[in-house]
């Protein structure tokens, strides 16, 4: 059974930096904040997902913005797409399980 999740987002981190090593450092980075708060997700080749509360997962996304600063990122840029409802969305699981053999 799945739990009711009541907002779930997709997060892309864009570091502008000149060396594509130095990009994917960053974005490791932040992957792994977000590892770190214990939250269902799942990182994909393009975005990372992320379930919670609406509050928990805006303050990811606040924090990852910051975190690629802090590691040398001063050009960053962010797409996101939120998915919010109080009586729970659609999880991840039920998204992609049935594609997944």
């Amino acid at each position: 059974m799945n739990k009711n999740y009541e907002a779930s987002m997709a997060i892309q981190i864009l570091p502008r930096l000149s060396q594509r090593e130095d990009n994917v450092r960053v974005i490791d980075k932040v992957i792994e904040n977000i590892k770190s708060k214990g939250l269902n997700m799942v990182v994909c080749p393009f975005e990372t997902v992320i379930e919670g509360e609406l509050n928990q997962i805006l303050d990811i996304l606040k924090e990852s913005i910051l975190i690629a600063e802090k590691e040398g990122a001063k050009d960053i840029l962010t797409y996101i797409k939120i998915a919010y409802n109080p009586l729970g969305v659609m999880s991840i699981d039920e998204k992609v399980s049935k594609h997944n053999i």
